[in-house]
């Protein structure tokens, strides 16, 4: 497993993603570009890691981490994020799955929360839909207005402007990378980022919660 970036190069590793060589096949189509070196994984695990340092992921801080390309469509990927948290179930938190889906060129992310018993948190299937074209390596995916609702109702007004991003190569490129990031446009200091070497498969994890 490769080694990932520290906080303080995420520019340059930030820019380096961006940089990348698009897919030929929907360079007029940054969405389209996306989605296609998204599904390029399907299927594939990968190992990875919390990368930012907010004080307020401390207890992820180490932590091992997969993200799990668990199903896949023609216009739905669901990728599931595993966290070894050395607890209980067996030492890993299988309660979050994220959910893309693509409806007239437009892509949505949403959050499926579970319990260990495979029912669903009283916050779940929040996030946001691409606001603007993006580029063929990132997705930018501000709160929309249902999730904002369901902060509201459960008291969550740090969440209210939430953006959620997604950094991806395609498959079988060398030294790719997925990212999947949180920040608040209300609180600038706020930063959750993890990354994973998406060059290495590894083998598969049992499915997430719910899932089975």
């Amino acid at each position: 497993m490769k080694l990932f970036y520290p906080l303080a190069a995420l520019p340059v590793a930030m820019m380096a993603i961006a940089s990348c060589a698009t897919m030929p096949s929907d360079a007029g189509d940054p969405q389209a570009a996306f989605w296609d070196a998204l599904a390029s994984h399907c299927g594939n695990a990968y190992e990875g890691a919390l990368v930012s340092e907010d004080a307020r992921d401390a207890d992820m801080a180490g932590n091992a981490m997969v993200a799990h390309w668990a199903q896949c469509s023609d216009n739905r990927i669901a990728v599931a994020f595993h966290i070894f948290d050395g607890d209980a179930h067996g030492g890993w938190n299988r309660s979050r799955t994220w959910i893309l889906t693509r409806n007239a060129g437009v892509i949505t992310l949403k959050h499926d929360h579970r319990h260990a018993d495979g029912e669903a948190d009283a916050v779940t299937f929040y996030g946001g839909t691409t606001a603007t074209p993006g580029t063929p390596n990132a997705q930018d995916f501000p709160v929309d207005p249902e999730s904002i609702a369901l902060f509201e109702r459960e008291g969550l007004d740090a969440s209210l402007t939430n953006v959620w991003r997604m950094e991806v190569d395609p498959a079988g490129r060398e030294d790719a990378r997925f990212v999947y990031q949180l920040t608040r446009g209300n609180d600038p200091s706020r930063l959750f980022r993890v990354a994973f070497d998406a060059s290495e498969p590894v083998t598969p994890p049992p499915p997430a919660w719910g899932w089975e």
